[in-house]
């Protein structure tokens, strides 16, 4: 029996509360207004329908991150004894279990991971300037040459995802770990006005049009909680020309 039927026997359900039967993982994240790395395994999750139950924790509560995750950060996914701690590690973990996770096709698989892989330790410029902040609009004021570098090859690195595979993902006709590794990505060009032209800006669309996506961002819109140092980032990097979240606590 191949390793896709036998992760399905073992871990068959559809995603937290359905059909009131057990959830598997927990996964810790912290607040969905900014935490880009937390995003990543929760859009797959919910993507795949892989049931799992969800730990909030407020950004800065650094001695109660320690409390779970072996690093002090956020994601950390809890499978029983097992904890991962590392959105990458988390990914792969997953895709032990479960099918989906990667393309089923061996070139698409390598792209994919590969793609994943650049966007897991490169983009500093993009994640330093650009923060992820769901919940605002943002004209820039100058974007560093950095920057735009990155945001260049992001764009490139769509534009070849979607001709080799045809798309409408990232490595074909299924979501997989690639698009939600892009997924904060979607919400940073929305907040500082990155329209990619033609099959990227199309993809840019879908991406934020999708249920898992959605979803994220409702909640964050919800949140009335405001971290200096993201704030901070906004300022730096422009003028707000409007703001969705809810009203933040005296």
């Amino acid at each position: 029996m191949e390793r896709a039927q036998l992760a399905n026997q073992r871990h068959p359900l559809p995603r937290e509360g359905g059909g009131g039967r057990a959830v598997s993982y927990t996964l810790h994240i912290a607040n969905k207004n900014y935490s880009s790395w937390s995003l990543r395994p929760w859009a797959l999750l919910r993507a795949l329908d892989i049931p799992f139950a969800e730990r909030l924790h407020r950004l800065g509560a650094a001695g109660e991150f320690r409390s779970f995750s072996p690093s002090g950060r956020v994601p950390c996914l809890e499978d029983g004894a097992t904890v991962v701690w590392d959105s990458l590690a988390i990914v792969e973990y997953l895709a032990e279990r479960h099918a989906g996770v990667w393309p089923a096709d061996a070139q698409a698989r390598a792209w994919a991971r590969c793609a994943c892989a650049e966007m897991h330790s490169g983009f500093a410029a993009l994640r330093n300037l650009h923060g992820m902040n769901v919940g605002v609009r943002i004209a820039v004021s100058q974007r560093p040459a950095a920057v735009q570098a990155d945001i260049a090859r992001i764009v490139a690195l769509w534009q070849q995802g979607l001709t080799r595979f045809g798309g409408p993902w990232l490595a074909g006709k299924e979501f997989c770990a690639v698009d939600a590794f892009f997924a904060p990505v979607a919400f940073r060009f929305r907040t500082y006005g990155v329209t990619p032209d033609g099959a990227a800006g199309d993809y840019l669309a879908r991406l934020l049009a999708h249920p898992a996506l959605i979803e994220w961002e409702a909640a964050a819109l919800a949140e009335d909680f405001r971290e200096a140092e993201h704030e901070a980032e906004l300022a730096s990097a422009g003028r707000v020309n409007a703001d969705f979240r809810a009203a933040p606590r005296p």
